[in-house]
């Protein structure tokens, strides 16, 4: 710095004003580019975040909700056990069961040799729509208009 100030006075005063500006430009410049640049950028990312934030928790609280709501809605008791109402309702609907085998965990396995698409998907939203709710099913097409079923069942809210 003591070399600096003897090399500064010895300039004429144009270039003193010039080193001057050049030094304010150049203090400005760093102040921009080191300081309110990256401050900015990282304020305008954290406020990208919170929307995003805000964004999620409205969706998750929605679907929390909609769980809870479905999980107030156990559907109606069922009138006897499980595999007692499966059977009389694929009675009513006019369904032959090749087999009707209770499992574990309040669930049981139906077996359908034959029965028409739309018939049997219809009897399946009415169970549903009764607490019988389907676990899992394979449907298989026999060739003649008609497809076998292979269904796992269970009560609603078990």
């Amino acid at each position: 710095m003591t070399r600096a100030f003897p090399w500064f006075a010895a300039r004429s005063l144009r270039e003193q004003r010039l080193i001057l500006v050049m030094l304010a430009l150049l203090a400005v410049t760093v102040t921009w580019a080191g300081i309110i640049r990256p401050v900015g950028d990282a304020l305008s990312s954290a406020q990208e975040r919170q929307a995003d934030a805000v964004t999620r928790l409205g969706e998750t609280r929605a679907q929390v909700e909609a769980v809870r709501t479905a999980q107030a809605l156990h559907g109606p008791a069922l009138a006897g056990t499980l595999a007692d109402t499966v059977r009389a309702r694929a009675d009513a609907a006019g369904f032959t069961l090749a087999s009707l085998d209770p499992q574990a965990d309040d669930r049981v396995h139906v077996t359908l040799s034959s029965a028409r698409p739309g018939v049997l998907v219809a009897w399946l939203a009415r169970l549903e729509r009764a607490g019988v709710l389907i676990d899992s099913t394979r449907m298989t097409d026999n060739g003649d208009r008609t497809v076998s079923a292979d269904l796992v069942l269970k009560a609603q809210g078990r």
